[in-house]
């Protein structure tokens, strides 16, 4: 691959940080309230996709952390394949929803009740690559809003209408289209869009990010829109 993806990364992980110190000084001042613990993974069954900076970097850790580990890799894969499966069922019967009539609001409160397990889950219900997880799994448990919509774990003991500190997740998604941007604008790719694609973990834990893919180094092809390859963006 021609580029250094190094800078972007630094930028995200610095992201990573802040929203971990937020979640820390939530739990810190509401003990009781936060029940994330070892062992709890409710939130490695929510459906979520993934900016081309999370992909990019979640999948960069995951080849990096299982090399030399063909036997773990390739469970791994196989749990994504069955994931990615899901989501993309899941998603069609949502697209399938909207043209019969169905709003938006209704859709995606929906979504948020369908599970799919996280194919980074292991069988001691601990994330495979937890230090490296996406920001949406670190805001999970504490509250949140998007879209000026609050929401939070249901298993906290946050309770519904009484003021807490609350993350607007629409900041840190803007944040995240950003840094995609900024990659994207010094791929000099073709896919002149594809700072805008979202997949699942399990379809950027499933690709392969090279040149072709990330459609650099082919001056003589036009521009198009992004990548026409299956999950690469939401239906």
């Amino acid at each position: 691959m021609t580029i250094d993806f190094t800078p972007f990364f630094e930028k995200y992980e610095a992201l990573l940080k802040a929203a971990d110190e937020v979640f820390g000084r939530v739990r810190e001042e509401y003990p009781h309230c936060v029940k994330c613990d070892e062992g709890c993974s409710d939130c490695c069954h929510a459906l979520f996709d993934l900016t081309l900076i999370e992909a990019l970097y979640i999948n960069h850790q995951f080849n990096r952390t299982y090399q030399g580990r063909d036997d773990e890799k390739a469970e791994v894969v196989e749990k994504a394949n069955r994931a990615d499966r899901q989501a993309y069922r899941i998603k069609k019967d949502a697209y399938k929803a909207l043209e019969s009539g169905m709003t938006e609001e209704e859709i995606l409160a929906d979504l948020a009740k369908k599970r799919v397990r996280c194919p980074l889950l292991n069988a001691q219900d601990l994330c495979s690559l937890y230090d490296y997880r996406p920001v949406t799994c670190r805001f999970y448990g504490i509250p949140t809003a998007i879209g000026g919509k609050g929401h939070t774990c249901g298993k906290s003991g946050f309770v519904p209408g009484e003021p807490y500190p609350t993350v607007n997740l629409d900041i840190v998604q803007q944040r995240l289209y950003q840094i995609s941007e900024e990659l994207v604008s010094v791929l000099k790719t073709r896919y002149v869009k594809m700072s805008e694609m979202l997949v699942p973990l399990s379809m950027a834990l499933l690709t392969v990010y090279d040149d072709e893919y990330l459609g650099i180094d082919h001056p003589d092809n036009e521009k198009a829109d992004a990548p026409n390859k299956e999950g690469d963006a939401n239906e």
